[in-house]
């Protein structure tokens, strides 16, 4: 499996889709936390890959998110090393609280013109850097 500065692509990704739940939800690492019994130092270590979460943990997560422990997981090509589908950029984009905010609101967007107008700013923005 691929290892990102260390960490395994897979742990890295699975904190990534943890986050983005939470942030979909409306829920602050302290809120989760407190709900798994832990330290929101810790959801931040999960959310960043940092820390691997355990097989117990990760289910009541996903008991708590309201989302099966499946949806945490990239297809099995992608942790086999496989065909990269965009995944790399999903760990990318909900490293951030930014990165989270704009992926869970992005798809709100309901008009299609718009999202490619924001879409082709933040392609803009980004070369710019």
């Amino acid at each position: 499996m691929a290892r990102i500065g260390g960490r395994d692509d897979v742990d890295a990704y699975v904190g990534a889709r943890i986050g983005l739940r939470r942030s979909a939800l409306g829920l602050s690492q302290s809120a989760l936390a407190q709900q798994l019994g832990i330290s929101f130092q810790q959801v931040q270590k999960y959310e960043t890959g940092q820390n691997r979460i355990s097989a117990s943990r990760l289910h009541r997560a996903a008991t708590v998110l309201g989302t099966s422990v499946e949806s945490f997981f990239p297809p099995v090509e992608t942790a086999r090393g496989g065909v990269d589908d965009g995944w790399a950029g999903l760990r990318l984009i909900t490293a951030t609280t930014d990165g989270r905010s704009v992926a869970t609101g992005f798809p709100m967007i309901a008009d299609r013109e718009v999202r490619k107008a924001v879409a082709r700013i933040v392609q803009a923005l980004a070369r710019d850097v």
